[in-house]
Parts: structure tokens; sequence; C-alpha cells
């Protein structure tokens, strides 16, 4: 099968405003929803309109030069979103010496890495971005830029880490992380493992986030029992919320352990964000948190795809489907929760709203060759999105098969002009 590309569409307003009002009503046509029902949707103002049975809709009064898309084949899902990218180190890998901080570097990176999540169906991303030491303030306002640029198309939000916040050395990275949200990042987060006051840290973050009311979103291991317990105690009480990830530690904890600890987040309502998919720069060792034991006790568990293409995973792809394909064929998930994960719960993660294919909701939909959400997963190559009524990216796959017997006799697909000799 030849490799896809997906296809960013530029934004419809030469200014890039992210407004509803100039936004041309949109009909997919002939959809598959998960339930078995084929239906056309209509979309208009960045929200679902309505959705009817195939052939039923119009375009809707005044609006007659809609644009028709033809979903048939197509299964219509909630767009998925991204709820743990690392946008300044992504697509570094194969570039030789140290990762560049350089600002129009980052900028270019982020960018690239968006649009890739965006062909794969993510309309919105949570980016964790390294403030303080060699990189100061440079690489986060290289990704806010590039958020900037990618208004229309894609959402991109950012988490401020500092390395250090306890003790002397802790002063610097406190400071710029004061600065950061100043500057623009909507989250604080960072890794309380690699500090020598875990404990403290996460106290200084939740402070910050209190100050500013910001979510909070903190890169941990969780291998430590009672420092887990502690950062509980702590978030309970935090609104907007606070994420903690990849958690891949709870899996090697005793198993009385392990519960107590996934039943003290589920009381915290604290968000659980596995990375099926492999490490990131902010957790050396790999693995997948204990996804039912969570889903059990009550804990929101969402799937991210982590590093794409940095030093952590020279191979990551960014690609939310893959990372629910992962939750159910290794790890034991139904689909519609493995989906969920990277769709529902990572919205909800990052405080966005609700999607459902239905009227009222934001039109923040994937569409998806298949008929089955089983088969999508493991074979999601053909891809719309759709990101406030409007297509921004289609992918599109291929298949062919030489002449032969066989494939005459079996009818396999064939949706190439040419012939393979």
């Amino acid at each position: 099968m030849p490799d896809s590309q997906p296809q960013p569409h530029p934004p419809s307003n030469s200014s890039g405003s992210s407004g509803q009002s100039d936004v041309a009503a949109l009909l997919l046509c002939g959809a598959r929803l998960t339930d078995g029902r084929t239906v056309d949707v209509r979309l208009g103002g960045g929200r679902i309109e309505a959705v009817g049975t195939a052939g039923s809709l119009a375009p809707g009064p005044a609006r007659t030069g809609a644009t028709r898309v033809d979903l048939n084949g197509y299964l219509l899902l909630p767009a998925p979103a991204e709820p743990h990218a690392h946008s300044d180190t992504a697509l570094s890998a194969e570039h030789p010496g140290p990762v560049s901080y350089a600002p129009e570097d980052v900028q270019r990176r982020a960018t690239e890495a968006a649009l890739l999540q965006l062909g794969h169906g993510a309309t919105a991303a949570r980016a964790h971005v390294r403030v303080g030491d060699v990189q100061g303030l440079g690489a986060l306002g290289a990704v806010l830029q590039a958020r900037r640029s990618l208004r229309g198309l894609a959402e991109l939000a950012t988490v401020a880490m500092p390395r250090l916040l306890t003790g002397v050395a802790g002063a610097d990275g406190l400071a710029m992380l004061r600065d950061a949200v100043k500057m623009g990042a909507s989250v604080v987060g960072g890794c309380p493992d690699l500090d020598p006051d875990p404990t403290g840290y996460v106290e200084t973050v939740l402070e910050v986030a209190s100050e500013h009311g910001c979510p909070v979103d903190l890169h941990t291991d969780a291998s430590d029992p009672a420092r887990l317990s502690r950062l509980a105690a702590m978030a309970g009480g935090l609104r907007p919320g606070v994420t903690i990830g990849p958690c891949a530690g709870l899996m090697r904890l005793p198993a009385e352990a392990a519960s107590r600890a996934a039943d003290q987040l589920a009381a915290a309502g604290v968000t659980v964000v596995c990375l099926p998919q492999g490490g990131c720069g902010g957790a050396d060792r790999r693995g997948v948190a204990p996804l039912r034991l969570l889903r059990a006790a009550g804990v929101r568990v969402a799937a991210g795809s982590g590093a794409l293409r940095d030093l952590s995973n020279p191979v990551g792809r960014g690609d939310p489907l893959e990372a629910a394909y992962l939750l159910a064929s290794a790890h034991g998930l139904r689909p519609q929760d493995a989906y969920d994960a990277v769709s529902v719960s990572a919205r909800t993660a990052l405080g966005l709203p609700e999607v459902r294919v239905e009227a009222g909701f934001p039109a923040e939909l994937l569409a998806v060759r298949g008929d089955r959400l089983a088969g999508a997963l493991s074979l999601a190559y053909s891809r719309i999105v759709v990101h406030r009524g409007r297509v921004v990216a289609r992918t599109s796959a291929v298949r062919e098969y030489c002449n032969s017997a066989a494939a005459a006799e079996l009818g396999l697909p064939r949706q190439g002009r040419g012939e393979l000799s």
C-alpha cells in the first residue's frame, strides 16, 4: 500500500479568525454511526445542526451553496484529541546533535507535528513545553506562535514545564513558571519526580495554578504510593482539575497498593493519561498504567501519544487511533472504551466540550473508512477530519491487487485506476 499523506486545508478566511459566522454550511451524506444507522449530518456555525436518515436533509434555508461531502463507506465519530504531546522536541530524532531550541526550529517542528496529528484526526492537543534552563521561555514562545498560526485548523494548548521548583535552585524555575503563565501558557505542570523535593514541587505547581485558575498536568511514573497519596490529597480541591501521566509505575506496585492509589485518585477527581505508543521525555520508564484497575475504581483514563519522533521514541506516530488500537489489542479494552480514551475522555481532560454526533454539539468530527469501530481501529487508513464545522484534513489510501485468478474469484477490492503487473 502506498504511503498516505494528510492534506490540511487552509483557513477559510485570510485573517485567521476563529469566529464561526463565516463558516459555510456543510452536509455530510451517507455516514455510518457506531449504532449502525446511516445518516446525513448538517453542520453550520461550527456546530451540528441536524442529524437525519440518509437523503432526508437539505442544506438548510438560504444555503443553496452548502458543500456536500459523500461519506458513503465511512464511520463518523467524535474527533479525538491529543492530551499529551511534546511539541518542542517533536520530529527532532532524525537531526544529528542536540535538539535545537532555536525559536524558528521549535515553531516549525511544533506546527508540522500539529498538522500530522490533525491529519490523524486530533483537532485539539495539549503540548508540554519545557521552560527554564537552556531554552528559557523561547521554546514556549515558539509553540505559542505555532498555536496562533494553526488557528482555524486545530486547537493547541500549552503546558509550562519547569525542571526544578524547590530550594535555591528552584527559585529561577518558579519565576520562569509564573512568567510562562503570563506569557500565555494555559496549563501549569512539570515532572515532580525529577525534583529533590517532589511533594514540594507539586505544592508549588498547585499554588501557581490556584493563583491563575489554571489546570495542572504533571508527569509522574507514580511508582511511589506514599508520594501519590499526598499528590491526590493536595489535588482534590483544585479546579479546573489535575491530570497526571503516564503513571506506568502503578503497574509495578503490589496489587493492594495499586488498588488503594486508584481509589485515592478517583476520590480526588484526578485524570490519568496513559501512553500506549511509548514513553516520552518526561518519563524514563516504559509501560502502561493498569487501565482496567483505574477504570474500575472510577478514575477517568485518557490516552495520549507522547513523543512524536524525538529521542524518546524515534518512531512515534502521534496517532490517537493507534493509541486506541493498542488499548484494545494489547490491554484488553473494548473498542468502544479504547476509542473513548482518545476522544471523549481526552477532550474532557483538556477541558473541552463534549462531542456527540447529535444536533447541538460541536462539529468536531472524524470520518474513518469502515463500517464498524473495531475495523476502523484495525485499518484506519482513509480519514476526513472536521474542525469547527469545516473539513480541515483528508488522508486517502488506495489498496490494489495484481491481476490473478484469486483476486477475480474473491472479488477483492480494487480502488486504483491502473493495473498492477
